[in-house]
């Protein structure tokens, strides 16, 4: 692709060049022809390495430049100046689980290998105030899903309205999911049971920012509560494809970003979920309401995150005898989950690399049967713990290599531990 270079970079190159060349020319006389030859030719390998580096410099991408809510890679259209932008991530994850379960049975459970996701971005800037950005992402080597598609119109220079397939903007991994951006190997329990990542739907919104905070509220169809279980509500997205829009959501997303390093907020989300299920002649309404605080902060070598979400569901006795599920089998009514994640980069202080090891680790608290009708039971193995200890490798900034420990506990004795490692990228 041919690169166009701004003219507010060539102009210092060629101040540079021309104040070399006259410095040149005054101890001319003092000089042979090969010595002012040799000047002038260390002086035009000068530049040409200054513009090389600037050339790396647009095409490596920052892992801590995301912008408008979105990953570092995500967001490549928002830093060019008009026309094509081209980015992705992927990730492969192998699996290891132990053979029995915490209770000394067999777990059942078989190792696997998986090539988990390969992401390309495309966006399309038209001008200043339009562009268009995208997500195209292949799962398991085989399944393909458009993962966001929207269309950026901006009233202001802070201030603009998203229309299109969007993500949800809540917690802190559905925007921000791109491996060597978070510690882990897997995605946290708490952000896929109660706050279903990765979660997108057909809508529009408006979102901005200033120095210190930013912000983002949605219209969305809502999720389908036909799809619902006792595991949580990640069944009900309907991932935009002939969504079903009898009842409308709103999400909306406010966080303090005026400290380097520190995002400091909460997201909520509330909506009908019944989409036009009846049960007796009457419309099932099924609200589900989900709410979030979360923080993450980098600094000093430190990585440190943690998230406190909360969902409940309306009409959960009728969303259960409409989906045929009796007993420790039903939808909950109210579900709940924490993690506190902690890590270190011990490389740090090494001033001649990039490179960055951090050891972690993450505890978390789950319960998707934290509250249920009278007429169900609360099932224990829902009320799972999890803790992970692990590492993160970073030979590059845009490059990671994962593994972790996992040991997992539930009310039922049930908890399956696992060894996990993953192979990470973006550009």
């Amino acid at each position: 692709m041919t690169k166009v270079i701004r003219m507010s970079v060539i102009l210092p190159m060629l101040s540079f060049l021309l104040v070399s060349l006259s410095q040149s020319q005054e101890v001319a006389a003092q000089q042979t022809d090969a010595e002012r030859i040799a000047e002038i030719e260390r002086n035009i390998e000068a530049l040409a390495a200054e513009l090389e580096r600037m050339d790396l410099g647009d095409a490596v991408v920052d892992i801590d430049s995301g912008e408008r809510g979105f990953g570092p890679a995500a967001s490549r259209v928002y830093k060019i100046e008009s026309g094509l932008s081209i980015g992705g991530y992927g990730e492969f994850l192998y699996e290891n689980y132990a053979g029995s379960k915490q209770d000394g049975t067999a777990s059942g459970k078989k190792d696997q290998f998986d090539a988990l996701r390969a992401i390309l971005y495309t966006g399309y800037k038209f001008n200043d105030r339009l562009l268009f950005n995208s997500e195209i992402e292949v799962e398991h080597a085989k399944e393909i899903y458009l993962e966001f598609a929207y269309v950026d119109y901006m009233f202001t220079e802070n201030v603009g309205m998203r229309a299109g397939m969007l993500l949800a903007p809540l917690g802190l991994t559905n925007e921000l999911h791109e491996p060597p951006i978070f510690l882990g190997t897997e995605r946290p329990l708490t952000e896929n049971k109660i706050i279903p990542t990765t979660w997108r739907e057909n809508g529009i919104g408006l979102f901005g920012e200033t120095e210190t905070t930013s912000w983002r509220v949605y219209t969305m169809n809502s999720l389908n509560g036909a799809k619902f279980t006792s595991s949580g509500l990640r069944g009900g997205r309907q991932k935009g494809a002939k969504a079903l829009a009898e009842n409308f959501g709103i999400a909306a997303r406010w966080d303090y970003i005026g400290t380097p390093g520190l995002l400091l907020g909460a997201s909520m989300y509330t909506g009908n979920t019944g989409q036009g299920m009846e049960l007796n002649g009457s419309e099932i309404g099924g609200r589900v309401t989900i709410f979030d605080v979360h923080m993450d902060y980098k600094v000093n070598g430190f990585d440190l995150r943690a998230l406190w979400a909360h969902a409940s569901v309306g009409d959960v006795h009728e969303l259960n005898q409409a989906n045929g599920l009796t007993g420790s089998a039903g939808i909950g009514e109210a579900m709940g989950g924490w993690f506190v994640q902690a890590g270190y980069d011990l490389l740090r202080t090494k001033t001649d690399t990039e490179a960055a090891f951090i050891p972690y680790v993450r505890y978390e608290r789950v319960n998707t049967h934290q509250g249920v009708h009278a007429s169900y039971s609360a099932s224990a193995s829902k009320d799972l713990t999890a803790t992970s200890v692990g590492f993160a490798w970073k030979p590059a900034t845009q490059v990671v290599f994962k593994g972790d420990y996992q040991m997992h506990q539930t009310g039922s004795n049930s908890g399956i531990n696992q060894m996990n490692f993953v192979v990470g990228w973006l550009y």
